[in-house]
């Protein structure tokens, strides 16, 4: 795979002007930098809420935290196509998922009340929120996404950043997994039933999920009497 540099030369195309893409290259690794910095932030704030559940609680709400930054191809191509040409700059205000967290969760409350602890936060500004727990994708895919905005603490000063937050539980995160694994970027037109046996296959997860939630409830009932 091409390095950054080499992608630019070929994107700007101005291989005799090396300074506009060395500059655009080190515009690109300190937005990579910020939205790593963003990670972290958040990150900590998920595990300090976890430890502090499982404190007051007596269960930790979650499971595991991953993370990722977008690669920058994967960055630039879709800045090119939503734009039909690719800028540094239209990256930060244009692009809400270039720094990901997938937080996993045991029961469905527990994504709730993570979100809403994090989002009351007062250095988190909430930008957007998808409820797909409520109302499932198409594909039969659940998940609760958000896109927050926190600073990030810089030499230079405080730099808003956004981060795409998705929140799922286990169930959930087994479904999500497996079905992109089977449907992405596959070379055949998948028939109509086996898209109908993978919703069926959501729908019986959720049912799941909701059980499971109803017999923890139940079992914390028993132990508070």
């Amino acid at each position: 795979m091409e390095n950054i540099q080499q992608f630019f030369i070929k994107k700007l195309n101005v291989p005799d002007a090396p300074k506009e893409f060395l500059d655009n290259t080190k515009i690109f690794n300190e937005l990579m930098m910020e939205y790593s910095c963003a990670i972290k932030e958040v990150c900590t704030k998920l595990e300090n809420l976890n430890d502090e559940f499982q404190l007051k609680h007596r269960h930790n709400p979650i499971q595991s935290i991953s993370h990722r930054v977008k690669s920058p191809i994967s960055i630039i191509n879709k800045v090119e196509k939503k734009f039909d040409n690719f800028n540094v700059h239209l990256i930060k205000e244009n692009l809400d998922d270039v720094a990901g967290v997938r937080v996993i969760c045991s029961y469905i409350n527990d994504i709730y009340e993570i979100a809403r602890l994090l989002t009351e936060q007062d250095d988190v500004k909430l930008i957007e929120t998808k409820d797909y727990i409520k109302n499932p994708k198409p594909s039969g895919y659940r998940s609760l996404h958000l896109i927050i905005e926190i600073p990030v603490f810089l030499s230079s000063g405080k730099v808003p950043t956004r981060v795409e937050i998705q929140i799922r539980t286990i169930a959930m995160d087994f479904w999500a997994s497996l079905e992109h694994q089977l449907m992405y970027k596959v070379d055949v037109s998948v028939p109509e039933e086996i898209r109908d046996q993978l919703r069926e296959c959501a729908a019986t997860i959720s049912g799941t999920d909701e059980t499971m939630q109803n017999i923890q409830r139940d079992i914390q009932l028993l132990e508070d009497k």
